[in-house]
């Protein structure tokens, strides 16, 4: 046997809901109308009705003769007037009763045809009010890695549909950015891995196309290649930090920001490019992953060095804590730069000079960012009034 299973929509489920709950009012106000006016309605007194007994007809033919009869028998007007209470008393409960009766069936007609103008109402009602659910339904079917752009845009009052539908663009906000940011970042990170290929390839393809290449050639062409391949290394490594960073679970081990920063300085060797290095690493523990903090602070300090003056010029690493956060601060000095341009720099491939002038990828304060989140911290930039940049990265201190 098959079974039908009837789908009932929302809107179905909301009118039913409206009409029920109105059909279910009006029958309680009803009842209690008719109760109310069923107990305050006059009635006959019961006293009169135990003493009111049946009249014979022939009685009331005399009553109807005698009324007007000055010598009528005194025993048969006492008996008129008993039949005439009797019939007051039925007439009494004869019309209490039809009262009642045509209140309860009025009621009972007047409910169910306003119940079921209330079944019209609350399906227009509930149309009205499903009609932002039905705009963020089509956004969301309209929405697709490609296309992004759809908006629901509710209009009207903040109430909790008004609430949903801002959320819903906010999310699709939020999507549209990341599947953009996803996208120059493939963008840039195939372009930058070309580049070393296509140096290969152009280095291989000059010495090949000669009949007899020399020794110096060869070796040349080696130089290059080997260049090339510690370029494209470099590269995917950076590449792979970034990604496992992103999505690595951080250990709890305590690590002195100070300790770390001093290892990086080495690692960095800032001193080595002709600039004046200035430190002051105060201790400042936090909990973290001893590695990952220090990749943090050599990118820091490499990024200073690699974006100073041409001539040489100051690099400032500052290690402390300020309330709850231990704090790293590496300023150097460099170009002017425009206060637009410092919160991109901590995008993937984002870089202050030409593509390839520096020599870096554009992902050192992209890494460097990660990290700081990955251990609960926030790294920020600013430029500096005389040229240069200003990083601090401030984590969670720990006792």
């Amino acid at each position: 046997m098959t079974r039908i299973r009837l789908r009932l929509t929302v809107r179905v489920r909301l009118t039913l809901i409206y009409t029920g709950l109105f059909a279910i009012g009006g029958i309680i106000l009803v009842a209690i109308t008719y109760g109310l006016l069923a107990a305050n309605l006059p009635g006959p007194d019961p006293k009169a009705a135990a003493a009111v007994k049946p009249v014979p007809g022939d009685l009331l033919d005399f009553c109807a003769r005698a009324a007007d009869d000055p010598n009528a028998d005194p025993t048969l007007l006492y008996k008129c007037k008993a039949a005439y209470a009797e019939g007051v008393f039925e007439g009494v409960t004869t019309q209490r009763q039809a009262t009642l009766d045509r209140l309860l069936w009025y009621s009972l007609g007047t409910v169910s045809a306003v119940t079921l103008l209330a079944a019209v109402a609350g399906w227009l009602v509930a149309g009205r009010v499903l009609r932002p659910v039905h705009r963020i339904t089509e956004a969301a079917r309209n929405a697709s890695e490609d296309d992004l752009g759809a908006r629901v845009a509710l209009a009207g009052p903040r109430d909790e549909l008004r609430e949903l539908a801002d959320t819903f663009d906010e999310m699709l906000d939020r999507l549209q950015s990341a599947f953009e940011g996803q996208r120059r970042f493939i963008a840039n990170a195939g372009h930058e891995l070309r580049t070393p290929l296509t140096v290969m390839r152009t280095s291989v393809d000059v010495v090949l196309a000669k009949p007899e290449p020399t020794r110096a050639e060869l070796l040349g062409m080696g130089r290059d290649i080997r260049a090339a391949v510690c370029h494209a290394q470099a590269l995917t490594d950076a590449l792979l930090t970034l990604a496992s960073t992103d999505r690595a679970e951080i250990g709890t081990e305590r690590v002195d920001l100070a300790t770390v920063t001093e290892d990086a300085i080495d690692s960095a060797a800032p001193a080595g490019r002709g600039l004046h290095l200035h430190t002051a690493l105060a201790p400042a523990p936090t909990s973290g992953d001893a590695i990952l903090l220090e990749r943090l602070a050599i990118n820091l300090v490499d990024n200073a060095a690699r974006y100073n003056l041409p001539g040489g010029g100051d690099v400032w690493v500052t290690t402390a804590t300020a309330g709850d956060r231990a704090e790293l601060t590496v300023d150097n000095t460099g170009p002017v730069i425009a206060a637009e341009a410092v919160d991109g720099l901590f995008e993937p491939f984002r870089r202050l000079h030409d593509r390839t002038g520096d020599g870096g990828f554009g992902l050192g304060l992209a890494i460097v960012a990660t990290i700081a989140a990955a251990h609960g911290g926030h790294a920020e930039a600013r430029p500096r009034p005389g040229g240069g940049l200003s990083v601090r990265v401030d984590l969670p201190l720990t006792s």
